[in-house]
């Protein structure tokens, strides 16, 4: 993958304008998503990890019981976010919606 889609800081935090769930971190985007349930979590989980597969583009979780903290970067970039990272946020959000997960965006140390 060429180096084409990283996008600057600007970029970044325009496009976060359209995803209020997440943020902008060091060479990264993250978000909270917190569920009813740990079972939820999981299926969420399996929400997330079906797109990083199709896209081949996998995102760090974290599970915690009913949480899942979530980023993502592109490491074949240097670590830098790019459209990919992009369009991978918005699906997880548009799941974790779905779900009826809540952004818990407190949770996360943000730039």
């Amino acid at each position: 993958m060429s180096g084409t889609d990283i996008l600057d800081t600007q970029q970044v935090n325009e496009y976060l304008q359209e995803l209020p769930e997440w943020r902008r971190m060091p060479g990264a985007i993250a978000a909270v998503f917190e569920t009813k349930t740990a079972a939820a979590a999981i299926e969420l989980f399996n929400d997330i990890a079906r797109a990083a597969e199709l896209d081949n583009h996998h995102p760090d979780v974290d599970w915690r019981y009913n949480r899942l903290f979530v980023t993502t970067t592109s490491h074949d970039v240097g670590g830098a976010v790019t459209t990919r990272d992009i369009a991978l946020a918005t699906k997880i959000s548009d799941f974790a919606k779905e779900r009826g997960a809540t952004a818990r965006t407190d949770l996360i140390k943000a730039v």
